[in-house]
């Protein structure tokens, strides 16, 4: 069912899963007299489509006070829709059944893509207070639907004669996956035990707002005021201004912060040269919320551990990671540990290995002391420059922003699959930091519009992220408004924006995302775009980095940003040399949190309340990722991908869809690299399709077989 599969897909990127309390209109009931369409109604922007092109948002018209109206009317309204559908009397049929339930809930869609969006990029105290609010209401809605017994009657009728209803591929998915997301969501359950369901969904929906909201209030209230700039020693000038600038945004004038990014690891550690003041800096990320203060999340988590496997239970499974994977392309969790847990070996040896080299440079410089963990980034950097005369300083100057997005990201873009991109500066925006662009498809036809938010503020949640504020929908005929959202460090006034090649790297890969989105070309919206498995949805986008080191695409944007002039072939070389550098530490810390994830989403639900730090301990420790010197990427306390971000049980998506990606790049090398037939033939056989069908059976029509982990392994170096 489109509207609510994609409302639910929307908020579990921002918070967790939409499921709840029940709603108390029954959604079988015809709506009453005082359920009318308020008198305001009408003066508020989400109540019809917007005019603007592509039906983009009319951010210029939107207030807060709109929002939870607009939830309100967006949740009458599909409550009425499902009436309709539930008290047809007729037999039920793809047409009066499913059809209907693609189109419902047009309101609530468009206020909930735009509402989670902004509360995400841009949020303030209204807005939290707005979201904290309407979750137990939208989990209490998505509940009504999913579990109405004479709804999932009637959709169990269309899903058992499908064979015979003479339907086409894609409405064959669209009932095959509908049926499953009734199932997964407790519609074969007893009324009692639909009751104690809807119990556990409404606490959960609730506690994984809180951790999200407890993380960013945590975040920036950790970050590191430096009084002193000589402890600020080896920051670029860029980066002084930067943290000078923050200082003052937070009424500190004439101090510095150094504020947090979502990692454990933060960039500035690479270059801070007073080792006292980076060993604060991990801290203060590592502590974040465990500070016993009012942002402590310790004991979100530990209920919602306790409560996801006592759900997990209630609906037929041993733990939630059984539970959430069934619809995954690992299906079962004991693939997603083996993939994990047979890297770990060739990772840490590797790690190792990194360490005594940085170990040999602190006892040539006379150090007198052990690598901590917050020695590494800034050592490691040494190593890089000792063996590949290359650092951070040397690459960022040929990394302007504009330039990689122009000459980088939207080269590519247009050399593969011949779209073009034009600024729009006439549409509204939620930010003044927003931009937006037209993209044009290569026939001369309107594609999408596309927003890009790229730089880091107090009121913006950690990270990067793609999502919509418009899905491609064949019923409506209506095409993508896709965004991307980023965590950049903003140059003060007049300074260029200079970019690592992580950074690179993330603009890729989340523009990746962004052409999954674009491309999507199917009739049914819950099957459209990004609307795929979680360890499927990331290989788009992890298979677009490869385009950032491609060397026709490097050599169009890796230009110095004061002459213009290319970066020389010598450094080019030095950085794909380097290319496997620090591997081992970057492979290990990466399966540190997706090991921690599927720690803590496999438990039983008879386990007891866990010490947080005691059980993440035994578990790095039991998965034999307990390096002291490299700790997980996140933490438990902090691990807003898990708790807040509807990633649950999914973290290991990432290496999972890795696989995938170098695999599918071996097909390109094989074909000739970068060209046109070739991006035309992965738009059509990957980007396009959506769910529209089994993305393995996808994969292996595109490929010609079933993906292979070697040339991960290769790529990373571990092989």
């Amino acid at each position: 069912m489109s509207r609510t599969v994609i409302l639910a897909a929307a908020i579990s990127l921002a918070l967790a899963a939409c499921s709840g309390k029940e709603s108390n209109t029954p959604v079988n009931a015809p709506p009453s007299a005082q359920d009318g369409q308020p008198a305001e109604a009408s003066a508020n922007p989400f109540m019809s489509a917007s005019t603007l092109p592509f039906q983009a948002p009319a951010f210029d018209r939107i207030k807060d006070s709109d929002y939870l109206p607009a939830f309100e009317e967006g949740m009458r309204q599909q409550r009425a829709e499902i009436a309709q559908i539930v008290a047809n009397t007729q037999p039920a049929t793809f047409d009066n059944t499913l059809l209907p339930m693609e189109k419902s809930g047009a309101v609530l869609d468009r206020v909930s893509r735009v509402f989670f969006s902004v509360v995400q990029a841009d949020t303030n105290p209204e807005r939290q207070k707005i979201q904290e609010e309407v979750i137990p209401k939208l989990a209490a809605h998505s509940d009504a639907i999913h579990l109405d017994a004479k709804l999932f009657e009637r959709v169990k009728a269309v899903h058992d004669g499908r064979a015979g209803a003479g339907l086409d591929p894609e409405q064959l998915r669209v009932v095959e996956e509908t049926y499953q997301s009734f199932v997964k969501a407790g519609a074969q359950l007893s009324d009692a035990d639909k009751e104690t369901l809807k119990q556990y969904n409404a606490e959960e929906a609730t506690l994984a707002n809180d951790f999200h909201n407890k993380l960013v209030a945590g975040t920036a209230a950790a970050a590191v005021v430096v009084d002193d700039p000589a402890r600020l020693t080896g920051l670029s000038d860029g980066d002084l201004a930067s943290a000078a600038e923050d200082a003052k945004g937070r009424a500190l004038d004439g101090k510095w912060v150094l504020g947090l990014q979502n990692t454990t690891q933060q960039p500035v550690l690479a270059s801070l040269q007073d080792r006292a003041l980076r060993a604060s800096v991990l801290q203060a990320s590592e502590t974040r919320t465990e500070q016993g203060d009012g942002n402590d999340t310790r004991g979100i988590l530990q209920r919602l551990a306790q409560l996801r496997a006592a759900k997990a239970k209630l609906l037929g499974f041993p733990n939630y990671a059984a539970y959430n994977l069934t619809d995954q392309m690992a299906q079962d969790p004991a693939n997603a540990l083996k993939l994990l847990t047979d890297t770990v070996p060739a990772a840490t040896a590797k790690a190792r290995g990194e360490l005594a080299e940085i170990q040999q440079v602190i006892d040539a410089q006379k150090g007198g002391f052990k690598a901590a963990a917050s020695d590494w980034d800034f050592y490691a950097e040494q190593v890089r420059k000792a063996k590949y005369d290359l650092d951070e300083s040397q690459i960022k100057p040929y990394f302007e922003l504009d330039t990689v997005l122009h000459d980088g990201v939207f080269f590519a873009a247009t050399e593969l699959y011949g779209i073009t991109f034009k600024e729009r500066t006439d549409l509204p925006v939620y930010h003044p930091d927003v931009r937006v662009f037209e993209v044009t498809d290569a026939d001369g036809q309107p594609l999408a519009l596309f927003y890009a938010d790229f730089f880091k503020r107090d009121s913006k949640s950690g990270g990067a992220w793609m999502d919509v504020f418009v899905e491609q929908d064949g019923l409506a005929g209506t095409r993508p408004v896709v965004y991307n959202v980023s965590n950049f460090t903003k140059p003060a006034a007049g300074q260029p924006a200079l970019l690592s090649w992580d950074d690179v790297t993330t603009m890729f890969h989340e523009f990746g995302h962004a052409l999954h989105g674009m491309f999507s070309n199917t009739t049914y919206p819950s099957v459209a775009g990004t609307s795929v498995p979680r360890d499927f949805v990331e290989f788009p986008s992890q298979f677009n980095e490869h385009w950032a080191s491609d060397p026709k695409v490097f050599a169009n944007y890796a230009k110095h940003y004061r002459t213009k002039d290319a970066m020389p072939q010598a450094l080019v070389e030095r950085i794909a040399k380097a290319k496997t550098f620090n591997q081992g530490y970057m492979t290990t810390e990466y399966l540190s949190a997706a090991l921690l994830d599927l720690a803590w989403h496999t438990q039983a639900a008879d386990a007891p309340l866990q010490d947080v730090d005691a059980f993440e301990a035994s578990a790095l420790k039991r998965f034999k990722v307990d390096l002291a010197q490299v700790p997980p990427r996140y933490r438990s306390s902090y691990f807003d991908h898990i708790w807040g971000g509807g990633y649950s049980a999914g973290y290991y998506a990432y290496f999972w869809a890795e696989m995938i990606d170098h695999d599918a790049f071996e097909w390109f090398k094989e074909n000739g690299g970068l060209t046109r037939e070739n991006g035309q033939v992965f738009r059509d056989k990957i980007l396009s399709i959506g769910n529209t069908r089994d993305l393995a059976t996808a994969y292996r029509d595109f490929r010609g077989k079933d993906p292979s982990v070697e040339p991960l392994l290769h790529n990373r170096g571990l092989k």
